[in-house]
């Protein structure tokens, strides 16, 4: 048996919104109002920055997440199915 490879969908350029979206950093506020993560207050989004429980960004000194940590920490924290 051979194998024919599939065409590669061609990819279109991302717009200057989803380029922008990727350089945005959210405060910790902000993911909590916007529910991009499974936390209930930003103190308790701050306090697991410290103890460098999940991912983010230390700017400065000041906590901000970018697209891709956000999507890093919902990842780590999904709970995969039991297969059946």
């Amino acid at each position: 048996m051979t194998r024919t490879a599939t065409p590669l969908r061609p990819t279109r350029p991302k717009t200057r919104t989803e380029v922008e979206a990727e350089l945005y950093r959210w405060t910790p506020e902000e993911v909590i109002e916007q529910r991009l993560l499974p936390y209930k207050s930003a103190a308790v989004l701050r306090r697991k920055c410290s103890r460098r429980e999940i991912h983010h960004h230390n700017d400065g000194g000041r906590i901000s997440f970018t697209a891709d940590d956000i999507r890093r920490e919902n990842e780590r924290t999904a709970v995969a199915p039991i297969a059946a």
